[in-house]
């Protein structure tokens, strides 16, 4: 394992990204994901007293499943996991077919969308955010504002040094879905009995998990559901449409999905780095990394690794050497993986047939500037 030092990350961290380095740090114990709290005071550094909302977003965010270790992390994700079962979502295929058909059905009726239309807004947005409140079970009772929480939150923890106003807006989304979320809970017999709501409602009430840990699991589930599935939709299609022989391939060819998924998660992965607290000291190489310091586990470069990968800069979609860390490995794999590919195998199966003529025009796409995403802000096609 080597590892360099870079000052780009929230004031200085050790940045490993060799595939063998990522993949063994992110099984190590001594690797720390408890950084919630730490990374709102540096969001807020230019306040000097803290706040009612800001003490209550730092407690809400420090008990999300994603910055919590040991016990705390196991507790909470057993709570969870039943609801990701195979079974359990494969329940939820027909709603989420009918969400992709649904926003397909609006672009392909839509006569000005045949000169151009724009794809991360009208479907890789929506899709996700929409998916995961069916799985919550709130089909039909999502504001508006949802997709908008969800972005909001997502780019405060994609952000290495997050400012004051990413931090804020982050805070007030947590703030609106805290409160959506408490009301919707007040109405339990409306809730279907296996959704993820009822069952945190129902380990709620079994003293499983408290009042924070209930909310900010909701909240949790929200963005990163959305994050991931919103930038595999964009960056794959985006792939495949830079690669027109592997876009006939898979229309050709549409058992070839599944493997074109991985492809694309490896080639262009959603989630471009994650940080970790080292809990002890750790010798890597000729160094001592210290106790307390910040160590980025940079999985977009790990997935580039050409010790790990033949020629890695080149898209596949029949590549066969293995899985990708796109879904992390270890304690902290990516729990809601699963829902991500059916999100994405329903999302592109219907692309292939209700639109297969899908091609870029001359205006470029638009990437957003977080270093910790690979994601399309716009994604112009023509069809």
């Amino acid at each position: 394992m080597s590892v360099q030092w870079s000052a780009a990350h929230c004031g200085g961290a050790w940045v490993i990204s060799s595939y063998d380095g990522v993949a063994a740090a992110l099984r190590d114990p001594r690797l720390s994901v408890r950084r919630g709290a730490r990374w709102i005071n540096r969001g807020m550094g230019n306040v000097s007293a803290e706040l009612p909302a800001q003490r209550r977003f730092k407690r809400l965010f420090s008990r999300s499943v994603l910055f919590l270790d040991g016990r705390a992390h196991r507790r909470l994700r057993g709570v969870l996991h039943p609801g990701f079962k195979p079974t359990e979502l494969d329940a939820q295929r027909p709603a989420i077919a009918r969400i992709a058909a649904q926003l397909l059905d609006a672009i392909v009726t839509d006569p000005q969308a045949r000169q151009g239309f724009d794809f991360v807004s009208r479907f890789a947005r929506p899709l996700p955010a929409l998916a995961i409140a069916s799985l919550l079970g709130l089909p039909g009772r999502v504001p508006a504002a949802f997709v908008d929480w969800a972005a909001d939150l997502a780019a405060f923890i994609g952000s290495p040094t997050p400012d004051a106003s990413q931090t804020l807006a982050a805070q007030a989304a947590m703030e609106a879905l805290c409160d959506f979320f408490a009301e919707v809970m007040q109405d339990a017999a409306a809730l279907p009995p296996h959704s993820l709501l009822a069952r945190l409602l129902q380990a709620y009430r079994q003293q499983g998990i408290n009042r924070n840990e209930m909310l900010a699991q909701c909240c949790t589930l929200l963005f990163a559901g959305y994050e991931t599935t919103r930038n595999l939709l964009g960056n794959g299609l985006l792939a495949l449409l830079r690669h027109p022989a592997q876009w006939a391939a898979l229309r050709a060819h549409p058992s070839l999905l599944r493997c074109a998924l991985h492809e694309m998660l490896r080639y262009d992965s959603p989630v471009q780095y994650t940080g970790r607290r080292l809990l002890a000291d750790l010798p890597v190489a000729d160094r001592t990394l210290r106790q307390g310091e910040l160590v980025i586990l940079h999985i977009g470069q790990a997935n580039h690794d050409p010790r790990r990968f033949t020629d890695p800069q080149r898209f596949d979609i029949q590549r066969n050497e293995g899985m990708h860390l796109s879904f992390g490995q270890g304690p902290h794999v990516c729990l809601g993986a699963s829902l991500t590919l059916l999100e994405a195998e329903i999302a592109f199966t219907a692309l292939l047939q209700r639109l297969p003529t899908l091609a870029l025009p001359a205006t470029p796409p638009r990437r957003q500037t977080l270093a910790a995403y690979s994601a399309l802000d716009c994604l112009p096609l023509i069809f």
